[in-house]
């Protein structure tokens, strides 16, 4: 909660299968995470942009809650390690009810320090 906040702001948009908050950083940098909801799946992926030929432990740090997990590695558009979650995963309601901020931590890469927007409540909720 003390570290500066990762610089940047999200985006939401809605599509026919579920809905995507992105964080961009400033202009020209690259998607630094995005969190989407397929709601034919029912599920909820976070992706940490970054390239890895290998599975990363992935840790989130909210004010109430602290989780890590497997992210596979994916080669697609947007390279990168995807968490995969329950739509009600209670880890997704402490990140977008945490006070100002949550963490995201991929071995490898840099930490991200990400506002908690109506943008991630409104990704959780298409996913409900």
């Amino acid at each position: 909660m003390d570290m500066p906040a990762t610089v940047g702001e999200w985006s939401f948009t809605a599509f026919p299968f579920g809905s995507q908050a992105i964080f961009r950083g400033p202009a020209g940098m690259e998607t630094a995470l995005s969190l989407s909801c397929n709601a034919q799946s029912r599920q909820v992926t976070l992706l940490r942009l970054g390239r890895s030929d290998r599975p990363l432990p992935m840790r989130i740090l909210t004010e109430t809650t602290s989780r890590s997990g497997i992210a596979e590695p994916v080669a697609e558009q947007f390279p990168g390690v995807v968490l995969r979650l329950d739509p009600n995963d209670p880890l997704l309601d402490a990140m977008a009810l945490s006070k100002g901020r949550f963490a995201v931590e991929v071995e490898g890469l840099a930490p991200l320090y990400l506002p908690s927007h109506a943008e991630v409540s409104r990704v959780i909720e298409d996913c409900r």
